[in-house]
């Protein structure tokens, strides 16, 4: 947009200036000859007059009498408009307008006794050289213009850059750094309105926050009483579906509390094996019985916490697991970043619905909510996760069918070695 913005600027300046270049190239040009033929015709006839009444006099008053006429090419238009107008004022004469090359014009009049007065006729138009500098000016002109764009487009696109880094700059919880409420007058405006959105999003998140938290807290009496109560129902079936629909509540709130314990943890950066890692959830699921393999393991070490990290890629191999049917997982590079990708071969989720995937308690079917425990909180808890330690996380369908979960963070110190 600065470069946009720069542009028409010169082009506004770059055209005024042409429109008034052009007029003034019209006023240097002068009268048209034969406008001005007519005085000249006149003085012209009067030296004529003066050098065949008396030769010695004008000959000593500096008046050039040649046999012949000036050399040069001719104008014969401008010749022929000499010639009626001497015949308009004195009567015919022959004349003869000749071009030097030194850019003047010479008029060469016959005299009475077939001699020629050569005379220079006077010069109306540009100064020689004057396209030159008509057109050195205007180089001048248009460097200067591209200058005071450039400039000026820089500072009217300082605001929207400010723009531009803030929203770059927006931290995983919604929030933007502090921004320095110095400079002129807009950026400090743009500053100060940035930084009162980013506090009252924070106290915003802040107020979801605890009300989750409290919500998933209060729940846990009531809870405690109902399963109490279930105890003493003596229908066995009646009773166990009492306890199962009190476990699932229990779940909903245990997740519903982890979800925003993740929000606002802050914890602290460690060097983390992300092959470490994955080999020990598959082989702490495969003891529980969960279908879960790993592939390639490349070692590779990134910047974050690890109990988070851990948690986050449980949730993604669990979720595979229960599914997908079976989960197969691996640790590569891709360029300066590490990826773990998690596939299975369940029946994937429709397309229209992959962008959803990440909201919390996302199912794909109710009527299989019974089927699969859990509160659907746990691909929005890993995606917090990821994205708190700079991480990325996509979900894609595989063909002919299946889920591929890819998680990537960018490696510590370059690419590990084992």
């Amino acid at each position: 947009m600065g470069a946009r913005l720069a542009l028409l600027l010169l082009t506004a300046i770059v055209l005024v200036v042409i429109s008034s270049s052009f007029v003034a190239s019209l006023v240097m040009r002068g009268p048209r000859p034969d406008m001005m033929i007519q005085p000249t015709a006149r003085q012209l006839a009067i030296l004529a007059t003066f050098a065949e009444k008396d030769r010695a006099s004008a000959t000593s008053a500096g008046l050039v009498v040649a046999p012949v006429p000036a050399d040069g090419p001719r104008d014969e238009e401008l010749s022929r408009f000499l010639m009626e107008a001497l015949l308009r004022i004195s009567g015919m004469r022959q004349a003869i307008i000749s071009h030097q090359s030194t850019g003047e014009m010479i008029a060469s009049l016959k005299l009475d006794d077939g001699k020629w007065l050569i005379m220079p006729l006077p010069q109306h138009g540009p100064p020689p050289g004057g396209w030159k500098i008509l057109a050195e000016w205007l180089g001048l002109i248009i460097i200067g213009s591209v200058l005071v764009s450039i400039f000026a487009a820089s500072k009217l696109m300082k605001p929207l850059r400010l723009l531009e880094q803030a929203v770059a700059a927006v931290n995983p919880d919604g929030t933007l750094p502090h921004i320095p409420e110095t400079g002129p007058g807009e950026i400090r405006v743009t500053a100060q309105a940035l930084n009162g959105l980013s506090a009252r999003v924070k106290a915003a998140t802040e107020s979801r926050m605890r009300l989750v938290a409290a919500a998933g807290h209060d729940l846990r009496t009531p809870m405690t009483r109902m399963r109490l109560r279930a105890e003493f129902i003596k229908n066995d079936e009646e009773r166990q579906k009492w306890l199962a629909d009190l476990e699932e509540l229990d779940r909903i709130a245990d997740s519903a509390i982890g979800l925003v314990r993740e929000e606002i943890s802050s914890d602290s950066l460690e060097q983390v094996r992300l092959d470490a890692i994955v080999k020990d959830i598959v082989t702490e699921l495969r003891a529980i019985d969960m279908n879960v393999e790993s592939g390639e393991l490349e070692p590779a070490t990134i910047s974050a916490g690890p109990l988070a990290v851990t948690r986050a890629l449980r949730n993604l191999l669990i979720n595979a697991a229960t599914h997908g049917q079976s989960a197969m997982v691996t640790v590569t590079h891709l360029g300066n970043r590490s990826v773990v990708r998690i596939t299975d071969t369940g029946p994937g989720i429709p397309e229209e619905r992959l962008n959803q995937v990440f909201e919390p308690f996302f199912r794909i079917d109710i009527a299989r909510q019974k089927s699969f425990p859990g509160a659907g909180l746990g691909m929005a808890i890993a995606r917090e996760i990821v994205t708190r330690f700079g991480g990325e996380i996509t979900v894609r369908n595989r063909q002919p069918k299946g889920l591929e979960q890819v998680v990537s963070f960018k490696s510590a110190n370059g690419r590990s070695a084992s």
